[in-house]
């Protein structure tokens, strides 16, 4: 079954985010997000556990009972095979995401990816494109890295001659006993609730609101800094479309529009935008960014913005870029320390907003 952690769902951290990845790609619209509600919520009898959401999640908050994919790397990394197959070790190709490909391929050199029961698939419609577009976008980066490695779509058919039940849920009752009761009670209850053919929402424990306070990097980008280790430095640093990225990006700054609300760096969820303890600084680490796009969701002033271009040397020799600099100062009405990009303003935000609320209720202009 599919799970939300809903303190890793980077819609959990403003109402402003836009981020509808796992809705847009869910084959059997099991998952949807209501307008009152910012949090996806699930059916889970019409979940088919593809784990297609999951892969195109940028933050890791979708997870699933039966298949991880940190762990099938480092089983699969171990494996003489280099197949990627729904019919031998994955649910669908889609449930994997790029950077758990890059990783795979920069270790394997090869992959090699079983396409041959994707055109009788009734998931085809939503994982087939994305499995071609994580495909071709792994080996335009792999290209650019000027690396060896490489990831070839097959019609393979692979066939697994060994019968396995495990997803049968009639069989779940067969191995009840003292041993596996715990685990027996759990299947019960999934079962439970995929008969159960409604949407289930999702809130915010308070487990959940202290793991918004968190910077967390997510295992697959942990993964990519490990496979990076291993990866030759090419011969020099290619420059590409930061649009054929989905998973990172490089950063721009517009000082005259930004109001220094800190907001972009408060709500970041792995720590990509950061300041200092003054608050007089936007510093950005591509390698951390996971191009969720929450911070230009709350950006009012639409002052941060997306580089065109993307330099490979960012996976190679991470650097952290100053973005933009503040003056920092005490407001002249409350004497509370501020940042401000305009040297000439005496009031934070917040007095200067009073000020300019008596001023109206006053007639001043």
């Amino acid at each position: 079954m599919i799970q939300l952690n809903a303190g890793l769902c980077v819609r959990s951290l403003s109402v402003g985010s836009e981020c509808r990845a796992c809705e847009a790609i869910c084959p059997t619209n099991a998952i949807a997000i209501g307008e009152c509600n910012p949090l996806p919520a699930i059916n889970f009898s019409a979940c088919v556990s593809c784990g297609a959401c999951m892969g195109v999640c940028p933050s890791e908050a979708l997870s699933m009972d039966e298949f991880s994919p940190t762990n099938f790397f480092f089983e699969f990394v171990e494996d003489a095979s280099n197949l990627l197959s729904c019919r031998k070790n994955v649910p669908c190709l889609a449930a994997l995401s790029v950077e758990h490909l890059l990783s795979m391929a920069l270790i394997k050199k090869e992959l090699v990816f079983d396409m041959g029961y994707c055109g009788e698939c009734d998931l085809a419609h939503k994982c087939m494109p994305q499995i071609e577009k994580n495909a071709e976008e792994a080996n335009y980066i792999l290209e650019a890295m000027e690396s060896d490695a490489c990831i070839t779509l097959e019609n393979v058919k692979f066939e697994n001659t060994e019968h396995d039940n495990s997803n049968d849920r009639r069989s779940f009752l067969s191995g009840l006993t003292l041993k596996n009761v715990a685990k027996a009670k759990k299947e019960f209850e999934d079962e439970v609730q995929k008969a159960t053919d409604e949407l289930v929402e999702h809130t915010l424990q308070k487990t959940d609101i202290a793991l918004l306070k968190k910077k967390v990097i997510p295992d697959k980008r942990k993964l990519l800094f490990t496979a990076m280790k291993r990866a030759e430095t090419p011969s020099q640093f290619h420059i590409i479309d930061g649009e054929e990225i989905s998973f990172t990006s490089q950063k721009l700054m517009n000082e005259e529009a930004c109001t220094a609300c800190q907001m972009c760096y408060r709500v970041c969820p792995t720590g990509a935008l950061s300041s200092d303890l003054k608050n007089s600084k936007i510093d950005f680490d591509p390698f951390l960014c996971i191009k969720c796009h929450i911070c230009h969701d709350v950006c009012e002033p639409d002052a941060i913005t997306l580089s065109p271009s993307y330099n490979v040397k960012e996976f190679f020799e991470p650097e952290i870029v100053n973005l933009i600099s503040f003056t920092v100062r005490r407001c002249d009405e409350c004497n509370m320390i501020f940042s401000s990009n305009n040297p000439d303003e005496k009031l934070c935000r917040r007095c200067q907003i009073e000020e300019d609320e008596a001023k109206a209720l006053w007639g001043i202009e």
